[in-house]
């Protein structure tokens, strides 16, 4: 099975403001400033204030994607999560080869 597949399958729910867990992801009212999401087993794994402090960094922001707090990043591929980005990340040992140039002597 793919890792993005693993990641979509996961359990994602919204946490509040207040720290605790509301419900499945994607069922924010608020659209414009919606509820921090993460995977049921991070949710779980972080303290009830952890998780208001990321809900809350979400919510003061203006932009709709930001970042975690250090606390609540979900791990990469490299280190053991499922979540890995570029190329480089999954076959660090394969160079990138250009085609099309021609060096002339």
């Amino acid at each position: 099975m793919g890792e993005l597949k693993k990641w979509l399958d996961q359990d994602w729910v919204r946490i509040g403001t207040d720290g605790s867990i509301k419900g499945p992801c994607g069922t924010s009212k608020n659209k414009k400033r919606p509820d921090r999401c993460l995977p049921r087993s991070k949710a779980e794994s972080l303290t009830k204030a952890e998780r208001a402090a990321t809900a809350k960094k979400k919510k003061k922001s203006k932009q709709k994607v930001v970042s975690n707090t250090k606390a609540a990043k979900v791990e990469n591929m490299r280190k053991g999560g499922l979540v890995a980005r570029g190329c480089g990340a999954i076959l660090p040992n394969r160079r990138k080869v250009t085609t099309g140039s021609v060096s002339r002597v």
